[in-house]
C-alpha cells in the first residue's frame, strides 16, 4: 500500500503543470519529474540500484508515452488489421471516444510504473 501512495504523491501531487505539459517533449524535463518522483521511495528502499531504476524507467515511460505501445500490443494481438498510424495517440484506434482512450492509457501508464517499482523495490 505505501508504494502505491508514494506513486500517487510523486506522479501526481509534486508534479507540476510544466513537468506534465513537457515530459512528452523533452528528456529532460521528463527526468526533472522522475527525480521528482523517485524521491518519496527513499522511504520503502535506500537501496540506489531499485531507486535509479524507478527514476530512469519512470522517466523513458513518460517522455516516450510507452503505454500506448503496449496497448497496441494486446490490441493489435486481437485485431491484426490495426495500424499504428490509426491508434498512434493512446494505442487504442482514434476513432473511439478520446475521454476513454485517455484514461485507459492512464491506467495503463500507471500499471507499467507500479510494476516496475514493485521488482525493483522487491528484487534489487
Amino acid at each position: 500500500m505505501l508504494q502505491l501512495i508514494l506513486h500517487l504523491i510523486g506522479d501526481y501531487i509534486t508534479q507540476t503543470d510544466y513537468m506534465a505539459s513537457n515530459k512528452t517533449k523533452s528528456l529532460r524535463i521528463a527526468f526533472l519529474h522522475a527525480i521528482v518522483y523517485t524521491i518519496p521511495f527513499i522511504l520503502v528502499t535506500q537501496s540506489p540500484v531499485a531507486l535509479l531504476v524507478i527514476l530512469i524507467s519512470h522517466a523513458i515511460i513518460d517522455r516516450y508515452r510507452l503505454a500506448r505501445y503496449v496497448i497496441f500490443a494486446k490490441n493489435y494481438l486481437n485485431d491484426r488489421t490495426l495500424k499504428w498510424e490509426d491508434c498512434d495517440k493512446t494505442g487504442y484506434p482514434n476513432n473511439r471516444p478520446e475521454w476513454l482512450t485517455v484514461w485507459l492509457m492512464i491506467i495503463a501508464d500507471n500499471t507499467l510504473h507500479l510494476t516496475i517499482n514493485f521488482i525493483a523495490i522487491t528484487f534489487m
